[in-house]
């Protein structure tokens, strides 16, 4: 028998927090001498950028969440077609939050003048209805070319699974293989 009462042999359970000394360790190399203080200290660093990567996560969910509620103006080009723009392979929806967005944008491209027709669709309806009939990879751009604008790409959880791009080919965040 074990102290945890049980025949088998206890468990052992390792804190997040060793897991991230032992992979600086790893990282370092056998040939330095580093005493646990040392590693210790440079691991917490890296425990608060965790902690930093997954509070920015949970704030881009909330904000997904809110795009995917509200109705954003899609303003349409002289084919009738949405307002796209390519960058990089990818091709994005253009939307607004109001139509002063919408004006800031029309005068940063010289096209203040011009007559801008555009119709009110909801974020969720332009991610997972609009954006898989784009031809390619595609995305939406909330007031583009603001300095509140935002991306929302192409990848899952964002946009329907058979529209994302697969990243895990081209990225490994941190050695996981995961996104």
């Amino acid at each position: 028998m074990n102290d945890n009462g049980g025949a088998g042999p206890k468990s052992h359970q390792v804190s997040r927090l060793s897991e991230l000394a032992e992979a600086h360790v790893e990282v370092a190399g056998p040939d330095l001498e580093t005493t646990s203080e040392e590693t210790a200290a440079r691991a917490v660093p890296q425990a608060e950028q965790a902690d930093g990567i997954a509070e920015a996560r949970r704030r881009f969910a909330r904000l997904l969440g809110e795009f995917r509620r509200t109705a954003v103006l899609v303003p349409f080009d002289d084919q009738d077609s949405l307002w796209t723009a390519d960058f990089n392979g990818v091709r994005w929806i253009c939307a607004f939050s109001d139509e002063e967005a919408l004006g800031r944008f029309a005068a940063a491209r010289g096209d203040a003048g011009r007559e801008w027709t555009y119709r009110t669709i909801l974020g969720a309806r332009l991610l997972d209805v609009m954006v898989p009939m784009l031809p390619g990879p595609g995305g939406v751009a909330l007031d583009a070319g603001s300095a509140d604008g935002m991306v929302f790409p192409p990848v899952a959880g964002i946009v329907p699974d058979e529209a994302a791009v697969d990243l895990e080919d081209t990225v490994d965040l941190g050695g996981t293989g995961t996104r």
